[in-house]
């Protein structure tokens, strides 16, 4: 099989904050690559800095110093205009799926809001992509009229994932998408987030405290405490014979996680 290219790579990444004239790392020299088709899992507990490490792979939050990669590419000042034309390939679904959705605007409104945003047009027009998202996660276009109130957790995720897919980005960032969902509700948006994967040539960094979510989706995990990456390695293998004492803890004060099933 082909090895497939590097579509995002961190090096050394650091980010400090001053308070009171004391200065604190939250991300201390992380450094990982995903290959484009591949998941990688960032795991670890509140606080560990993985949705820190998330937010500066957005190009959302300046690292202090290191380096992100898009397609070889650094990523520009915050502020330019590559760097808006580069969030186009670049997404995130983020963790409660309640606050991620404007109240006060309609399904329709929430995922034209992309197109507005960038300028695009889409070639079959607006109606028509926007039909096809909602089947893509699985919901029907009669959701187009409505509001966020009038759906599930779940449901509201789905319209979340939509969003993110609007304009065919390369790469997703999944903020622990389903920690705000109940069990089973989570399993079948993870199932959906894998199918998307398989269908659509994704490529995903998923974040997440749940090792068990882990082995389940990814093919590599990173593991982060106190925001350094303390172990990295096919998913498989780093579950099943952890080197580091905390990827050992994690993984003990988890239930045993299912096994990865194969491609279709």
């Amino acid at each position: 099989m082909a090895v497939q290219p590097v579509i995002l790579e961190a090096r050394n990444l650091v980010k400090e904050y001053e308070s009171d004239g004391r200065v604190a790392r939250v991300v201390d020299e992380v450094s990982f690559a995903i290959r484009a088709g591949e998941t990688l899992g960032l795991v670890g507990e509140s606080g560990s800095g993985k949705s820190t490490v998330a937010r500066m792979v957005l190009g959302l939050l300046q690292p202090t110093s290191g380096q992100v990669l898009f397609r070889g590419e650094p990523l520009p000042p915050l502020s330019s205009g590559r760097m808006r034309e580069l969030r186009r390939q670049m997404q995130i679904v983020f963790q409660d799926p309640y606050a991620a959705l404007n109240p006060r605007m309609t399904v329709r409104r929430i995922l034209e809001e992309p197109f507005a945003i960038h300028g695009e047009k889409p070639a079959g027009g607006l109606t028509a992509r926007l039909r096809e998202l909602l089947r893509c996660v699985e919901l029907d276009e009669s959701a187009l009229p409505r509001y966020p109130h009038e759906f599930s957790g779940g449901q509201r995720q789905r319209i979340n994932i939509a969003r993110a897919l609007a304009l065919n980005p390369g790469l997703l960032v999944l903020d622990e998408p389903v920690s705000a969902l109940d069990v089973s509700v989570g399993a079948q948006v993870i199932n959906l987030l894998r199918e998307l994967q398989r269908s659509l040539g994704l490529t995903y960094l998923f974040i997440s405290h749940s090792m068990p979510l882990v082995r389940y989706l990814c093919d590599r995990v990173a593991v982060m405490q106190h925001g350094r990456l303390v172990e990295l390695g096919a998913c498989v293998e780093v579950c099943d014979h952890p080197q580091n004492p905390y990827t050992q803890q994690l993984i003990a004060a988890t239930p045993e996680a299912p096994a990865r099933a194969a491609p279709a």
